[in-house]
C-alpha cells in the first residue's frame, strides 16, 4: 500500500495536523516501532515460551505507546495511553526476574546467547527512545508517564538479557575497564 502522499517528506500525525517526517514526535515513535520489530527478532529466536509471551505482552504496550506518542496529550483525539499501571506491570515483571538471577556487582559486555544479544540491542533501541521522548517532549504535549515507562522497560529488556542468557547457559562477560 502506498498514498504518496509523504513523498515531500511530510507525514500525518493521528488526526488532520501534517508534520515533517524528521519531527522530535515522528523519531520518537519511529524509535518505538524499531524497538517493537528488535523485540519481533527476539521473539523469533526465543524457546521460552513464558518469555515470549512477555515480550509479546510489550510489543501491544509498545503499539499503544506509539499511538500515545503521535497523538497530542491532552487534544480531543481519545487514544489508548501508557498508564502508570504499565509502568508498575514492568516493575513486576523486573522484580520477578531479578529473584532468579545472581545479583549484579560489575558492568557486563552485552552478549551471550543471539536472543540475549537481540535484547541487549533492544534495550539500547529502548534508551534511545527514552531520549526521543524527552526531546519531542521539550516542544510538545507529550503523556508524562512515557519516560517512565521507557525507563522502566530499558531495565525489563537488560535484566531479561541476563536470564535468557543464564537459561542458554552463557557466562556474562564481566568489562574490565
Amino acid at each position: 500500500m502506498y498514498t504518496r502522499r509523504g513523498d515531500k517528506g511530510d507525514t500525518s500525525l493521528y488526526g488532520p495536523r501534517r508534520v515533517a517526517k524528521d519531527s522530535p514526535r515522528v523519531e520518537a515513535y519511529g524509535s518505538i516501532d524499531e524497538l517493537n520489530s528488535f523485540l519481533g527478532v527476539a521473539i523469533s529466536l526465543s524457546k521460552n515460551a513464558k518469555m515470549s509471551e512477555s515480550l509479546m505482552e510489550i510489543q501491544r504496550l509498545l503499539f499503544v505507546a506509539g499511538a500515545d506518542s503521535a497523538t497530542e496529550y491532552g487534544g480531543k483525539r481519545e487514544v489508548p495511553r501508557i498508564s502508570h499501571s504499565d509502568t508498575l506491570r514492568l516493575e513486576e515483571m523486573t522484580d520477578d526476574l531479578l529473584k532468579r538471577l545472581p545479583t549484579l556487582t560489575s558492568f557486563i559486555l552485552p552478549g551471550g546467547s543471539p536472543e540475549g544479544a537481540y535484547l541487549q540491542l533492544s534495550r539500547a533501541v529502548c534508551r534511545r527512545t527514552e531520549r526521543r521522548l524527552l526531546t519531542a517532549s521539550r516542544n510538545e504535549k507529550m503523556n508524562p508517564e512515557l519516560m517512565p515507562f521507557f525507563n522502566r522497560l530499558s531495565s525489563y529488556l537488560f535484566n531479561l538479557s541476563r536470564w535468557a542468557n543464564k537459561g542458554a547457559r552463557r557466562k556474562e562477560e564481566v568489562w574490565r575497564g
